[in-house]
């Protein structure tokens, strides 16, 4: 490996093609110690092969080209795969998305982050590589790192697995750390915790690459944005500049997309269609605590609060997933019997887990008409039909959900849950994991199939500009109790308990930017 008078990352015309595909054409990025450059765009941009290719993961069916890749004084491209290795950890590493399935489950914290000093470091004795983990943990501003350092990944929060994941791949002391929406399944106070963690890392003289489709987040932590469209650059500079006087048309798009007033709505003193009086449940611990509120045929109901807030767990009770230790459930005005459930369905945060993978959409469509009481000979007319409700192509009944985008995968789950005819529709987490463009059109579909369907909708979220977007009211949540519910627009306005102002501080806060570079 030839060694270059070049720190920090430097890219010149990046080229991933895939079977005859240009997913990435020709991009430059420039990343100087100290800094931390953004790349943003919707799905399909080519944001994460970038990435991938300046760790040497790309796919096998990749081919990978540039005039340039240095990492950190290193000219990465013709390295084999065990030279990759070596660099890899110690030079540049990688913070992705789902530290549950990145984090090994059958390792503890200690012996995830103490991997990489063995490989990159020098060696030590047990007490100094246990001593060495722990400070490591500590500098990622994780609590009580002794006792966090011998847990195991389903034990700690997805904050702190994301902390875990950072103090790992910060083991090998890199000078490049690339971000792959890191944030992005975090709810917002835990959020502008790890963005302050990674603005931290960079002001240390870190090269930061931050990928995300979180635009709050990249104003918070990013000096300077690229915008991808289609694996080519369409408009770069400084972060202020970019979200506040966007240039190129895509660019606006994705800047309307991501930005929402609270919604404000008329007083409706209409009879609630869906009531819970009292909802309680119990694990190891209370996960929800008297929880009570209505909502009105066809109006929407957001559920906010962070990880833990209890917010999931009365989702399920309201579909009947959970069995609440007290409390009831009403519909209408009454108790549902196991019949009138139907009338109640839910959508889940994670499409591709809740439709069977080896099943094609057809197929899983027809198990739900059925389930529905659909006659034999006209479910697939029917799943037909449902696939164009949800906007979608009808040939997509003979794919997988694995051959779908997530913006289909989406569709297809409502789709899945209007089989049933269902009066009140239960969305957990809905859109968190799709970009703005993405997001604004499932968004709008629903709003549509409201509309069409005189459907009640109950939105559980930790996005607070997508409650903004849809809700009329809205219900906080902290530790399994509401803590201040209320039209969204007023709540959001003038919010009453700290945890509420919290929430928005978080969901609205800029953590501080270096001007420039930090001296290296």
């Amino acid at each position: 490996m030839s060694g270059l008078d070049v720190r920090g990352l430097s890219v010149r015309g990046l080229s991933v093609t895939i079977a005859d595909l240009r997913a990435v054409d020709s991009l430059d990025l420039e990343v100087a110690p100290g800094e931390c450059v953004a790349i943003i765009g919707e799905s399909g941009a080519g944001k994460s092969l970038t990435a991938r290719a300046l760790l040497g993961l790309s796919p096998p069916d990749a081919v990978v080209r540039a005039d340039a890749l240095d990492i950190d004084g290193v000219d990465a491209r013709a390295l084999d795969e065990r030279a990759w290795r070596r660099l890899r950890g110690s030079r540049i590493a990688l913070v992705s998305q789902d530290a549950l399935v990145s984090l090994d489950p059958l390792r503890c914290v200690e012996a995830e982050v103490a991997e990489p000093l063995r490989l990159h470091g020098e060696r030590m004795p047990r007490p100094a590589l246990r001593e060495r983990v722990q400070a490591l943990l500590a500098e990622v501003a994780m609590p009580e790192p002794e006792r966090r350092a011998r847990q195991y990944p389903h034990e700690l929060s997805g904050g702190l697995r994301q902390r875990a994941l950072i103090a790992s791949a910060l083991a090998g002391a890199p000078s490049i750390l690339v971000a792959d929406e890191a944030t992005t399944a975090l709810d917002a106070t835990v959020q502008a915790r790890i963005l302050v963690l990674l603005r931290e890392i960079a002001d240390r003289g870190v090269a930061v690459v931050f990928i995300s489709h979180d635009f709050a987040a990249v104003r918070g932590v990013a000096d300077r944005v690229l915008v991808m469209r289609g694996g080519r650059v369409v408009e770069r500079g400084p972060t202020d500049t970019v979200f506040q006087s966007p240039q190129h048309e895509y660019t606006q798009r994705l800047v309307a997309a991501a930005m929402h007033e609270p919604r404000s709505v008329a007083t409706d003193d209409a009879a609630p269609q869906l009531a819970v009086r009292g909802l309680s449940k119990t694990f190891d611990v209370p996960a929800a605590v008297d929880v009570s509120f209505s909502v009105s045929r066809g109006r929407t109901l957001g559920i906010v609060g962070e990880s833990g807030s209890g917010k999931t767990t009365v989702a399920r009770m309201i579909v009947g997933v959970e069995r609440p230790d007290a409390g009831d459930v009403l519909l209408d005005g009454i108790p549902p019997t196991a019949a009138a459930r139907r009338r109640i369905q839910l959508v889940h945060q994670n499409p591709a887990g809740a439709l069977d993978p080896r099943w094609r959409v057809g197929r899983s469509l027809a198990e739900a008409l059925e389930a529905g009481g659909v006659p034999r000979q006209a479910r697939r007319q029917r799943a037909l039909e449902l696939l164009a409700e949800v906007e979608l192509d009808p040939a997509l009944a003979r794919r997988r959900p694995s051959e779908l985008s997530g913006g289909q995968r989406q569709r297809v789950a409502i789709a899945r849950a209007l089989a049933a005819d269902p009066e009140v529709l239960v969305l957990d987490e809905p859109v968190s994991a799709l970009d703005p463009l993405v997001r604004e059109r499932v968004l709008a579909l629903l709003a549509r199939l409201q509309r069409e369907r005189g459907l009640t909708l109950v939105l559980v979220s930790h996005d607070l500009d997508v409650v903004a977007a849809v809700a009329d009211e809205v219900v906080v949540m902290k530790d399994g109790v509401v803590v201040e519910q209320g039209p969204t627009a007023a709540v959001f306005a003038g919010a009453q308990h700290p945890f509420t102002r919290e929430l928005l501080a978080a969901a609205r806060s800029i953590p501080p930017r270096a001007q420039g570079p930090a001296p290296a």
